[in-house]
């Protein structure tokens, strides 16, 4: 009897430790480090969470919201963290990190609008040593999560040539999906985003792609090539709302993934691409008129429903 009571006890001790840990993670305070800088230095509202804050370290918070330096505190392991809501994810292993670090200091939630929307990043650059796309692309999750939406960024160093075994069509398969059926019943979507010779210094053209069998997948395309069409340089006749898909690569992805998905190609500007938007190459800017299609896609979707 006595036993299994000491059983008993210790299965409960480890319960509650275990619990307790979770509840939160470890920050040591730097210079200059109060109760909000380190709060949002981990990716936290602090008005949110100043409390739960003070409740997890009442034994170290003796005068106010002052910190010692060097010392650890306990941090609030919450789900809205700007490192929980964004995500890179290594599609090979499945190995995910947070996409911001040090930003997280700048970072602060603007607005609910996208509140229960999950965004799948995959960006593809065709050009070697280019960070353009790559700063786009986070560029725009930012964009996103501080208006309430979780992101996830496809990273990956193949590109996306073909849908043959060699390449991460697969995989990027088998992540989507595993994380779509995680959220199951929240609006989701997917953007490819493709870059070819794109300096970052030249006017780039923009063409929308979505898949001719999903009409939520036309509908996101529209609502983005709606936005760039506002905003082109040029002076051409758009007659196309957006293209259908035709790579291989780009229609495997769509006739096997369970989110629907759009296709957004940046090219350097040529005197032959007729149905292309000629957009300016600054990147916040275009971040941002990415994002307010995406925005407007999902009010319209909120409103219909």
């Amino acid at each position: 009897m006595n036993f299994r009571l000491s059983l008993l006890f210790w299965v409960w001790a480890c319960t509650f430790i275990f619990s307790q840990e979770n509840q939160y993670t470890i920050a040591i305070a730097e210079q200059g480090d109060g109760i909000f800088s380190l709060l949002r230095k981990q990716g936290l509202d602090p008005v949110k969470h100043y409390g739960e804050f003070l409740a997890l370290n009442s034994d170290k918070i003796k005068e106010g919201s002052a910190l010692k330096l060097g010392t650890e505190y306990k941090i609030p392991n919450a789900s809205d963290s700007f490192k929980k809501t964004g995500i890179i994810v290594a599609p090979k292993n499945e190995e995910e990190a947070p996409i911001f670090d040090k930003e997280l200091a700048q970072m602060s939630l603007k607005s609910e609008k996208l509140k229960d929307a999950v965004y799948y990043l995959i960006a593809e650059n065709r050009s070697e040593g280019d960070s353009f796309l790559r700063d786009i692309s986070q560029q725009l999750a930012a964009e996103l999560m501080v208006h309430g939406a979780k992101v996830y960024i496809m990273e990956e160093d193949t590109p996306l040539a073909s849908a043959s075994n060699e390449n991460p069509m697969g995989d990027y398969v088998n992540v989507i999906n595993k994380r779509y059926l995680q959220h199951k019943g929240k609006y989701q979507r997917v953007l490819v985003i493709r870059s070819e010779n794109v300096s970052g210094s030249n006017t780039m053209d923009v063409a929308v792609y979505h898949y001719n069998k999903s009409s939520q997948g036309q509908r996101f395309a529209q609502s983005i090539q709606n936005v760039f069409k506002e905003n082109s340089v040029s002076n051409r006749t758009l007659d196309e709302a957006s293209h259908i898909f035709e790579d291989q690569s780009s229609l495997f992805l769509a006739k096997n993934i369970l989110p629907a998905i759009s296709l957004l190609t940046l090219e350097k500007t040529s005197p032959e691409s007729d149905s292309k938007i000629s957009i300016k190459p600054n990147k916040e800017e275009f971040a941002n008129l990415i994002r307010n299609g995406i925005m407007n896609d999902y009010a319209d979707v909120k409103f219909e429903n």
